[in-house]
């Protein structure tokens, strides 16, 4: 039974923006979240020829790093990609112990608007929930509004609420207990 979420910073990332995953992850699913110290900046999962990180060879740290029970939400400052994308939000082992996002094209300046903290700290909570619900077992959503519908551009997340819909709490409650 999964009780612990670990929190962990993957190179720098701002106490404040982790502080805040973990209260919302804490208040919303009534389980226990820490931050664990922080981890090296993921230099061996850089591409030279995109410019982006591969989030598979930081995904696979993670997991060595994962103990008992406990899942682990590991946040990046860098931008990453898998193959087959151009670029993602986060990436999950699904029904495994570990979880990946990135903030980088969670900060509104990245799409030259304003930098807007509180933007940026909803974004963070949305993908945060909706990665460690594919930790959990959890799969994309159809409801538009629900934290598990696919965000496959940044509207998608912030048109999203940062709740699971009945339906996917529900799942979501049922994986805890397994």
């Amino acid at each position: 039974m999964t009780r612990c979420i670990a929190v962990c910073s993957i190179g720098s990332v701002d106490k404040g923006i982790l502080e805040h995953i973990a209260k919302q992850i804490s208040t919303r699913c009534g389980l226990i979240c820490e931050i664990y110290p922080e981890m090296e900046r993921p230099e061996y999962a850089y591409n030279v020829t995109r410019c982006q990180y591969d989030s598979r060879p930081i995904l696979k740290r993670l997991i060595q790093y994962c103990k008992d029970d406990t899942k682990l939400l590991g946040v990046t400052q860098v931008d990453l990609y898998v193959p087959i994308l151009k670029y993602i939000f986060g990436l999950a082992q699904v029904g495994g112990g570990c979880s990946l996002i990135s903030l980088h094209r969670l900060c509104p300046e990245f799409y030259d608007q304003p930098s807007d903290p509180a933007l940026l700290l909803e974004r963070a909570e949305k993908t945060a929930m909706h990665e460690l619900g594919h930790a959990l077992g959890l799969t994309h959503c159809r409801e538009l509004h629900c934290v598990m519908y696919s965000s496959t551009s940044i509207e998608n997340t912030d048109f999203k609420n940062p709740d699971f819909c009945p339906t996917c709490f529900e799942l979501f409650k049922w994986y805890l207990e397994i």
